[in-house]
């Protein structure tokens, strides 16, 4: 047997299949996901709240809560009732909902009240946030297109010059392979995002690669969190659901911590009805 035929080491036909079902999986979800977010209203809306209920279930399950049905329940109901709201316009009244279901939560999580009630306000601080920002009529879905593609680039760059350059590691004791390269290349995709809007008309160079770096800081240690939380609870995966990608909240993380600083920055620029514009146009 020569060399070119010898068989591959286990790890590394493992890498090649892992990443082919992240390339699928990515090729089948980023253009559901983009054509949901372009339509907005209500089929946004919908594939948020059912992401995030995912979200939610999947966080009970690694803080040990798995079989309380009541707490899984009352919090997927809090999430229906959220997404209703924002869907609609009526952010006061998901602000208000999310209030009220933290407390009816807390007090079903004796004993994990705090995780409880953290994994509540994550799934539901993500959803209000993308839902926000879509709700602006003339910025939203380039609001939202530009934080998608950050955090898509992030990864992609962060995976490609981590396993590609390797070196120095970022954190092991939270995230053993993840490396200072792969955090540089990640940051290196989002200036590409950015500058490729500039290229298409949108926004400025100076301020949309100042907050495209934000973003995908803001990303990685969003990612760093998630990672956090399931070492200290032992657990590997938040599950299997996306091939190649391990559960919901594996797969957004990123995301989670990008589009809730995302909307803060636009309604604190553009107000809750020009978020998108807020965001984008400096």
């Amino acid at each position: 047997m020569t060399a070119d035929q010898a068989p591959q080491p286990q790890g590394a036909a493992r890498d090649s299949r892992n990443l082919r079902l992240r390339v699928l999986a990515g090729l089948i979800l980023a253009p559901l996901t983009i054509g949901l977010a372009y339509a907005g209203g209500w089929p946004w809306a919908v594939l948020v709240t059912l992401a995030t209920i995912g979200m939610l279930v999947e966080w009970l399950v690694i803080v040990g809560l798995s079989g309380r049905v009541a707490i899984i329940s009352g919090g997927a109901a809090v999430l229906a009732l959220t997404g209703v709201s924002a869907a609609g316009g009526r952010f006061d009244g998901s602000l208000a909902e999310i209030a009220i279901g933290l407390i009816v939560i807390g007090g079903l999580a004796s004993g994990k009240r705090g995780w409880a009630a953290t994994g509540l306000f994550y799934a539901a601080a993500a959803q209000i946030a993308a839902i926000l920002l879509r709700h602006d009529a003339s910025f939203g879905f380039s609001a939202l297109l530009f934080v998608l593609l950050v955090v898509w680039a992030t990864d992609i760059g962060g995976y490609f010059a981590g396993r590609g350059i390797g070196g120095p590691k970022l954190w092991v004791r939270v995230s053993p392979k993840k490396t200072w390269a792969g955090a540089l290349g990640g940051l290196l995709g989002s200036l590409l995002v950015a500058a490729g809007f500039v290229a298409a008309g949108i926004g400025k160079l100076s301020s949309l690669l100042l907050l495209g770096a934000i973003l995908s800081v803001v990303s990685q240690l969003g990612d760093l969190f998630e990672s956090a939380v399931k070492r200290h609870f032992g657990v590997k995966d938040s599950s299997n659901i996306i091939p190649g990608h391990g559960g919901l909240l594996d797969r957004l993380d990123g995301f989670v911590a990008a589009i809730v600083l995302a909307a803060v920055i636009g309604v604190i620029r553009g107000g809750i009805d020009g978020a998108g514009r807020g965001l984008m146009v400096w």
